[in-house]
């Protein structure tokens, strides 16, 4: 026997060595058992001649069922291992089994727990057989198809939920594939199906037979895969997920695909049989095993099995040892172990080839397989322009392309920041072994920083930009700048000092020279940029006119918050009142001028206003809002909380409340405004305009203020407190405010407050009535006015004309042709009066609007189909009825006669309307007089009379 040599990459995956041979039995079967091989004899004394139909053996190898045929029928036979002869399962006879389900995860050696059994003529059993019994336990018809169809295989898997176990069972007959599942016995899961739809799976198709398999890996069924008709169904199964499925649960295969048989290359030919392992089909296809990849659907083997003389029909099946992993094929005389060699070692590949990435990833057995995963990733992405993307996975690489090779592919399409981010990513996956590689690249990295932040610099300087352009650019560049100083930070022990310094130096970025210093404790460079303000506090106490004046040329040259420690010595020395404060005026000149946002440089300016004994530049500062202007900015670049305990401290009570009111603390505004002025707390409770609730909540905060305030004895006192109410604009009644008025006052003194808010009520209530009453009226007015418009008449002048036609009104009807759809009075043609005064022929109004000429063509139909059903009546009118066309009739007048085209709606919206329409250009542009080509001779033209 040889084997075919392998088409996989790796080598061989699959070989074909002989496990046995033996002289024919006819009554009997070879079983591998735990002790060795046996021969199991099948038959009885009846003298008939046996065929052994189908033969299962569970993965352990302790239990056996196998079935019999002959001319009187079939039999069932059940064996242990410690047996020597099997046991006949009387109850089965007749009952041609061609399938056995185990429980794999509950049988034992000496009990078969519960074994499901199929049919041919679509019936499933469950038996269970005790070894020490020597007989079933018992037999249960479980569930017959309705299609009767035999049942070609059997699976059987189980899942615990909680306490309980979950059932999925597989059922395939030669078109279809059932799948059962339910919680409790066997029993209880298929008697659910009585009444819910069962779940299937059909493919037509002519095959010989139809198999199911389950690859198990550790006990645990993983996918299965369906010998059909038409090709092998397959796909991952997952017992263990929580299925919502409205039908029963059956949804747990996932992952489904389909192998179509075409795809061997032998038209019309089917297997025979077939295998499933980890990731592969074995086929038998005569006699030869063809292996396919369960992925890629590619052959990637052929096994050719040695036809010995003695091998009359081929090989007859193959099939598989769930507990070693080892294959089977066999004939009538001989059985071959196809053994597996590593098979997955190529899977990575063909994940890949399918650019399932992470899978494959999950495949890989050594760097040289990850860096070809990461490769063509990397690949994809740099062709697709994602550099950023292709930077982090070419930085994962080790072996197959070089850092030089890496970069130089960034370097050719100018991505400096897609290269800046390989760099980055290296320095991620470097050891601290690679010293030497670590410092050239991170002095590489920071080069490429500061060549960033230059470009963005540029593109800053330029007017051409928006201001949202302009936004995002600056920030990006903050952003950059803070990312370089953390990679400065977190690089600073690999970095050459000099070499760096000399780096930020040439590029110019003096404050991040500054900051790397400062991380290497290099002080004196510190020092050293710092010494430009060193003079300042001198400078400002000798002459602060001159300083302030050369620091505002200075303008944003430079940075005022640098210069806070000179300003505040200057402020700590006592000064006139009547001097000129310099710093106030530079500060003033840096937050009005210069639209400076620093918060120190703010919330000095303001400290220095609040110690002033004049509250009115304090209040102009804070009602100012510096920052309002800017989109998307604060109203103010000071702390509130700072200002606020700074005016308390200086009591700056005014401030207070407007710091307050700004920080939307209006109750705590009013509060503060009460004890510093009455009409302060007024004006601060009215700024609330949108929540009238918390209006009205501060107003009563001051009316109880102003009431414990004027409490007392004397009835003005009380007086002037209810005055308060008319400050409020009816906001507060009465009632609102009789509860903070002491105990012991007299109903008197609010007499004439409680007669007037009474007198308004009642005021409100007539006001109301009358409203009613009006409104009564003016329903009463409508029904006569409708009423009368029934008996409403005109008197026309026998010569009054048409405002349309010219022809006089009272034509007689000959002159004028009368539409079908009015009926004529005498020998009149049909008019409408209008109050206006004018008059107009009816069929003069029905040529302005469409809708009065739809309704005419409609009264028109009904007036023909009326007269050619009732023999032609002279007036069109029908003698069955009339209903219909009266309410044409009707809706036509209503329209005619709804205005006056002259004096009406109609006509005063057409003023606005322009001569000629938008629709009618094309004629407007064809009566355009158009200019005559040059050259081109024009006859005068002549006319005699």
């Amino acid at each position: 026997m040889d084997a075919a040599a392998a088409f996989a990459p790796g080598g061989q995956l699959f070989s074909v060595d002989p496990l046995e041979r033996h002289a024919a039995r006819g009554h009997g079967v070879v079983t591998s058992m735990a002790a060795g091989s046996d021969v199991i004899v099948l038959g009885t004394s009846r003298g008939w001649l046996h065929s052994v139909h189908r033969v299962f053996l569970d993965p352990g190898g302790k239990h056996c069922v196998a079935t019999v045929v002959h001319p009187g029928g079939s039999e069932t036979y059940y064996h242990h291992a410690r047996w020597p002869r099997p046991k006949l399962l009387p109850r089965l006879r007749n009952a041609l089994v061609n399938a056995v389900a185990w429980n794999r995860q509950t049988i034992t050696e000496a009990s078969t727990k519960e074994v499901i059994l199929g049919t041919e003529d679509g019936q499933i059993f469950e038996i269970a057989v005790d070894e020490a019994d020597k007989k079933e336990k018992y037999v249960k018809s479980l569930f017959t198809l309705s299609e009767q169809e035999g049942i070609k295989g059997l699976q059987m898997e189980t899942a615990m939920v909680g306490n309980a176990t979950r059932f999925y069972v597989m059922a395939v007959t030669p078109t279809r594939l059932y799948s059962f599942t339910g919680i409790g016995s066997l029993e209880t899961v298929f008697a659910s199906y009585s009444d819910r739809a069962i779940h299937f799976m059909e493919l037509p198709g002519d095959i010989p037979n139809s198999e199911l398999h389950f690859f198990i890996k550790l006990r645990r069924a993983k996918h299965f895969g369906w010998l059909s008709g038409p090709g092998i169904y397959h796909g991952e199964l997952n017992f263990g997920a929580q299925h919502s499925s409205t039908s029963g649960d059956e949804n747990f295969v996932e992952n489904k695909g389909f192998f179509d048989y075409s795809k061997l290359g032998e038209s019309g030919t089917k297997p025979r049989s077939f295998a499933l392992s980890e990731f592969h089909f074995l086929l038998l296809i005569r006699d030869n095993i063809k292996v396919v990849n369960r992925i890629s659907q590619q052959i990637v083997e052929e096994l050719i099995v040695d036809n010995s003389p003695e091998i009359t029909k081929g090989i007859i099946g193959l099939c598989s040892d769930a507990s070693t992993g080892l294959f089977y094929a066999y004939d009538e005389n001989s059985i071959f172990q196809i053994s597996s060699s590593d098979e997955g070692r190529d899977m990575w590949q063909v994940y890949l080839d399918m650019k399932e990435y992470a899978t494959a990833l999950s495949y890989c057995r050594n760097s040289f397989q990850r860096d070809q995963v990461y490769l063509v990733q990397a690949d994809t992405a740099f062709n697709t322009k994602e550099y950023y993307i292709a930077a982090s996975f070419y930085a994962k690489m080790n072996y197959i392309l070089s850092f030089e090779e890496i970069s130089l592919k960034f370097i050719s399409v100018g991505e400096q920041d897609a290269l800046r981010t390989f760099l980055l990513r290296r320095l991620d996956n470097l050891t601290k072994d690679d010293k030497m590689q670590i410092t050239m690249i991170s002095t590489w990295a920071t080069e490429l920083y500061l060549d960033k932040i230059n470009r963005l610099l540029l593109e800053d300087g330029t007017d051409t930009t928006s201001n949202a352009v302009a936004e995002s650019k600056d920030s990006e560049y903050r952003s950059i700048v803070n990312e370089f100083r953390a990679f400065l930070s977190d690089s600073k022990d690999v970095l050459d000092e000099a070499t760096t310094m000399r780096l930020l130096e040439s590029y110019g970025r003096v404050d991040e020279l500054v900051y790397f210093a400062g991380l290497k404790d290099q002080y004196e460079i510190v020092v050293h940029h710092y010494i430009q303000y060193k003079f300042a506090p001198d400078l400002i106490m000798l002459d602060a006119y001159e300083t302030v004046e050369s620091w505002m040329m200075a303008r944003n040259k430079l940075n005022p918050g640098k210069l806070i420690p000179a300003m505040m010595r200057y402020v700590s020395e006592p000064h006139a009142k009547n001097e000129t404060h310099e710093v106030i005026k530079y500060l003033e000149f840096c937050v009005k001028d210069l639209n400076n946002e620093d918060p120190g440089v703010h919330n000095l300016l303001l400290s220095l206003y609040a110690k002033k004994e004049d509250e009115s530049q304090l209040l102009q500062f804070l009602d100012t809002k510096f920052g309002k202007g800017q989109t998307n900015g604060p109203e103010f670049f000071y702390d509130p909380k700072y200002a606020l305990r700074l005016c308390l401290q200086e009591k700056r009570m005014r401030a207070c409340v407007r710091i307050y009111s700004m920080m939307s603390m209006h109750e705590e505004a009013v509060a503060l405004a009460l004890t510093v002025d009455l009409e302060l707390a007024k004006a601060e409770a009215d700024k609330v305009e949108d929540d009238e609730e918390l209006r009205k909540k501060l107003w009563l905060k001051v009316a109880k203020h102003v009431i414990e305030q004027e409490k007392g004895v004397k009835r003005e006192n009380i007086k002037k407190a209810i005055e308060f109410l008319s400050e409020t604009n009816n906001l507060l009644k009465i009632e609102d405010i009789l509860p903070f008025f002491p105990d012991f006052v007299l109903i008197d003194d609010f007499k004439e407050e409680i007669c007037k808010s009474l007198k308004d009520y009642d005021s409100q209530i007539e006001q109301l009535k009358q409203e009613m009453d009006d409104a009564t009226r003016g329903a009463d007015n409508i029904r006569s006015d409708i009423g009368a418009l029934a008996q409403r008449y005109t008197v026309i002048d026998r010569e009054e004309e048409c405002g349309v036609c010219k022809r006089k009104i009272l034509t007689a009807g000959g002159l004028h042709q009368v539409g079908r759809s009015y009926t004529s009075t005498g020998h009149m043609a049909p008019f409408y009066v209008f109050p206006c005064g004018h008059a107009f022929h009816a069929n003069c109004l029905i040529a302005h609007a469409e809708k009065i000429l739809d309704l005419q063509k409609r009264l028109s139909l009904l007036d023909r189909t009326a007269a050619k059903d009732n023999g032609g009546n002279m007036n069109g009118e029908s003698i069955i009825s009339a209903t219909p066309i009266d309410k044409l009739r009707s809706q036509l007048d209503d329209a005619v006669a709804s205005e006056c085209p002259f004096c009406g709606d109609l006509m005063i919206k057409e003023i606005s309307l322009p001569f000629i329409l938008p629709e009618e250009s094309d004629e407007k542009a064809s009566w355009e007089i158009k200019p005559q080509p040059t050259g081109q001779k024009i006859l005068p033209m002549t006319m005699s009379i």
